[in-house]
């Protein structure tokens, strides 16, 4: 009689390559997904265990909830973190964009078509120098149904960019996290506020305005901008837009 041989797990390194890359342990990597869930409205129980059962292979397909917020904590999708690519249920001609009012239901861990390395511009006034600045990131959209995760690279700035939208048809609201940089003028400040975008026809564009309050608990707004710059989300297309813009 036959003995039969169980495969043994590929192990998934790139995930844990993109851990590393963050320098974070598993213990820490499962307190971020924690939090991002918690952030997220969808609380999850990840844990130091959990992370390794990922990184050895033993989970391939993890929970929807799980890839959101890994996706959230890395600003990656999960196709670069090792997991089952998403398919092309969603490979609609962006030119037709303006067609979707609400795509169409699926499994919940398929990214949309929005999904995209965009450019991101606001303007935001400053009371304390008394004048108008504005501000510009690449960021890492991924789009799971009508919401949209928003994280800026790592290097594009100093401080970092979150954003956590949903979207209705060509109109996009939601809310907006920013952390500043230690060593530039609001010193680590952490600000939060809404916002409330229109998409283009095209697919490739979305303008509107942000409020939020300054540092004297007075209301502020601005135009806020974001153009797609490249479809492709793999590792290499990060690398190249992982700078400062212009840089």
């Amino acid at each position: 009689m036959g003995v039969m041989l169980m495969a043994a797990a590929q192990p998934n390194t790139r995930l844990r390559s993109v851990r590393l890359a963050m320098r974070m342990s598993q213990a820490e990597l499962a307190r971020a997904v924690r939090r991002a869930g918690e952030r997220s409205g969808q609380p999850n129980g990840c844990t130091a265990n959990l992370v390794q059962r990922w990184e050895y292979g033993q989970i391939r397909n993890p929970q929807g909830h799980y890839i959101r917020a890994l996706e959230m904590v890395t600003g990656q999708p999960a196709e670069n973190l090792g997991f089952t690519p998403a398919d092309e249920q969603y490979g609609l001609d962006r030119e037709a964009a303006a067609a979707i009012a609400t795509p169409e239901p699926g499994p919940q861990t398929k990214t949309g078509p929005l999904t995209g390395i965009w450019l991101s511009r606001y303007e935001y006034p400053s009371s304390g120098r008394g004048a108008e600045f504005s501000s510009a990131h690449y960021v890492m959209l991924i789009q799971h149904g009508q919401r949209l995760q928003v994280q800026s690279l790592p290097a594009t700035a100093t401080g970092r960019l979150l954003m956590d939208l949903t979207v209705n048809g060509q109109v996009i609201t939601g809310s907006w996290t920013e952390e500043t940089d230690p060593d530039g003028y609001y010193q680590s400040s952490v600000y939060h506020g809404a916002i409330q975008m229109l998409l283009e026809p095209t697919g490739h564009r979305m303008t509107g305005k942000w409020a939020g309050f300054g540092r004297n608990f007075d209301v502020n707004t601005g135009n806020w901008s974001m153009e797609l710059v490249s479809t492709d989300t793999r590792p290499e297309a990060i690398e190249k837009y992982n700078r400062p813009v212009g840089g």
